[in-house]
């Protein structure tokens, strides 16, 4: 039992972190780009509702409810991440004001996401009696990889503009414009 909890809890967090799966973290970083220590309650609640969207469709594939071309979500993936850093670059004014419209984005691109890891996640809980405890452990480890993650870009952008005297429109900008431009290749390759 023990073992399956740090085997999952690691699947989870392994998954935020493997740097070939890099997509995780360039959306996790446009999410959180925005935002300064001080709004690390908005920040967690977007990553929540990201993790609960990403475990809701790891539950619906593993249980069969939905399936859906693993090719097809594969390309998904950089559109939502593109979406994302056109989302701060068009209304930087409104972030964090339009609390609903960010949340539903985060938790139907968490869904996407999500369904991007359900066909290796159903290959690996195949043998296990339980379905939904190996869910639910691999659901924790990737909340702590993701909120290691936006730790990391809360201090950068809290330094960048507290220390260095950047504004939030340009250091905003510039990440989401740097991330579009990074995804865009990926896209076209998975067209």
């Amino acid at each position: 039992m023990l073992e399956q909890l740090k085997l999952f809890l690691q699947l989870g967090f392994n998954h935020v972190l493997d740097i070939n799966g890099y997509d995780h973290i360039l959306f996790l970083t446009v999410l959180t780009i925005p935002f300064l220590f001080k709004n690390y309650k908005k920040v967690v609640q977007l990553v929540t509702v990201f993790t609960v969207g990403h475990t809701l469709s790891l539950i619906l594939s593993t249980y069969k409810i939905v399936t859906i071309d693993s090719s097809l979500v594969e390309f998904l993936i950089p559109i939502t991440i593109a979406i994302t850093a056109l989302y701060n670059i068009i209304f930087i004014s409104k972030i964090g004001k339009s609390n609903t419209i960010e949340l539903l984005l985060t938790l139907f691109f968490g869904v996407v996401h999500g369904l991007g890891f359900s066909t290796y996640f159903k290959m690996i809980i195949s043998g296990s009696s339980s379905k939904l405890a190996p869910l639910l452990e691999f659901a924790l480890g990737l909340e702590t990889a993701q909120i290691l993650i936006v730790l990391v870009v809360l201090l950068l952008s809290t330094l960048a503009r507290n220390i260095l005297g950047i504004s939030k429109k340009v250091w905003v900008i510039t990440i989401s414009t740097l991330v579009f431009g990074v995804v865009i290749p990926m896209i076209i390759s998975r067209y």
